[in-house]
């Protein structure tokens, strides 16, 4: 794609032109998403989706488990997984179904990973789910299921990795080595080298594919785009996508992380990150319901919808959104465990929704003793929240605060002392969601001190929503 090919509209590509950029309403209002990693990598479920690029680590645990359950690596490489993976029983419409239910606001598939198997269908490359494997736009039907639900649709693209990922196959007598599909998966370059000009005019032409043919409203990328020879390709192609963006009349954003875009251009994502107090511009951060492994695996390590959703509230009263993975199988079918933890993620979004959806950070994220480290890969680090841990959010002349653990008989807020000057307004009703009693509250220097229920009102955390006297 030439710079006269973008199209045109109000953004150019240049840092000063792309930081005019700001998030779209329905990404700040709709705090949180899906993310889904499937893949060939599903189909030998072991380790973690980089077995693509572990299994050639001669004296790795995927390496040893290739050998011994699919043979020498010259007969049976990563390729040969593709007729493997058919994806006989995914069903995009039960899929949107259920993240509908679990309370998303928009879902974001993985439409190639660092492997280089599309799942969707490319005109660049015939190494796609819609001429291999399954035989289906895998991307496009998702894509149709999640808009009849009324949700975002968007993608994430690994590709930019792709340029170095299989390059350990170089090192021994492999397939890869071997070339006779050096189009899947060259280049299998050294790590640490710079991608080619080709190389980088073929991603960018990828992604504006993408761009064109599922007007995806949201792009996430991975880290390797910082590297400095992605730098013009990512000013252009933000240009193209926003430019288009505003032709297609819908708010879109794309994702990085570290500093690969200027902060105003972007929105920041953490993966398995959180921040220790809330960031004037919006962030998200993307995790999985899994710790071991973002793709499908034999042996998941699961969180607990407890953590979970007290990493949602505490995200949201921070400004930022949760974007929370999932693994489905080979055949597409999505782990029972799975459906039933986002079954109650959206059981408790029905009581407690309101507080989350549409609202913005108050003028302190919380008070409590458990903190929160900040930056990537510290999100099982917390201890557990207790009951005098309180994050705040606001709509209006509401005041959302939220409890991330029942704290028994009275909850005491001390962030709305009278004396603080935090919380000037005078109260005009303190009601606890999901439960229909009266409860009773005061207040005074100390703080607000509400008596609660003998019995909770939902699971996982406890919202008290504080009406103002206007």
């Amino acid at each position: 794609m030439e710079q006269n090919q973008i199209p045109r509209g109000p953004f150019s590509p240049t840092w000063e032109s792309l930081e005019r950029y700001e998030a779209p309403s329905w990404y700040l209002d709709g705090k949180f998403g899906i993310f889904i990693h499937w893949g060939l990598y599903a189909t030998p479920a072991f380790g973690n989706e980089w077995y693509p690029r572990n299994m050639y680590r001669e004296g790795t645990d995927e390496f040893k488990h290739h050998a011994a359950t699919y043979g020498p690596h010259t007969q049976f490489g990563y390729k040969d997984f593709i007729p493997m993976f058919k994806a006989e029983k995914y069903d995009p419409a039960h899929w949107a179904d259920l993240f509908k239910k679990a309370g998303a606001k928009f879902v974001v598939p993985v439409a190639e990973h660092h492997d280089g198997f599309a799942m969707y269908e490319s005109s660049f490359s015939e190494w796609n789910a819609a001429q291999m494997g399954p035989k289906r736009d895998l991307i496009g039907e998702l894509a149709v299921a999640v808009r009849r639900q009324g949700m975002v649709f968007g993608v994430s693209n690994h590709r930019a990795e792709h340029w170095w990922f299989m390059g350990e196959g170089r090192k021994f007598d492999s397939d890869v080595r071997a070339g006779a599909a050096d189009s899947f998966y060259g280049p299998a370059a050294l790590e640490g080298t710079q991608p080619s000009p080709e190389y980088l005019e073929d991603w960018l032409a990828r992604l504006c594919e993408i761009v064109d043919k599922y007007q995806p409203q949201l792009f996430w990328f991975d880290w390797w785009i910082e590297q400095p020879a992605f730098i013009p390709y990512l000013q252009r192609f933000a240009s193209y996508y926003y430019n288009r963006a505003a032709q297609w009349g819908k708010g879109v954003a794309i994702n990085y992380k570290n500093k690969a875009y200027p902060d105003h251009a972007a929105v920041l994502d953490l993966e398995r990150g959180q921040l220790a107090d809330t960031r004037a511009l919006f962030w998200q951060n993307d995790t999985s319901v899994s710790k071991n492994s973002w793709g499908y695996v034999v042996n998941q390590d699961y969180k607990t919808v407890e953590s979970i959703v007290g990493d949602l509230v505490d995200i949201v009263s921070k400004n930022g959104a949760l974007l929370l993975n999932i693994g489905p199988r080979s055949d597409g079918t999505i782990p029972e465990p799975e459906e039933k933890m986002l079954l109650e993620v959206g059981q408790w979004l029905a009581v407690n929704g309101e507080a989350i959806y549409e609202t913005r950070p108050w003028k302190v994220y919380g008070e409590g003793p458990t903190q929160v480290e900040s930056g990537m890969f510290a999100d099982t680090k917390r201890a557990p929240f207790t009951g005098c841990d309180i994050r705040f959010t606001t709509k209006g002349d509401v005041l959302y605060a939220t409890l991330l653990a029942w704290p028994g008989t009275e909850a005491r807020i001390e962030s709305l002392g009278a004396n603080l000057r935090l919380y000037n307004d005078e109260i005009a009703s303190v009601q606890l969601l999901g439960c229909d009693t009266p409860i009773q509250w005061s207040r005074d220097e100390g703080g607000l001190k509400v008596q609660l229920p003998a019995h909770k009102p939902c699971e996982h955390a406890y919202v008290l929503k504080i009406t103002s006297k206007k």
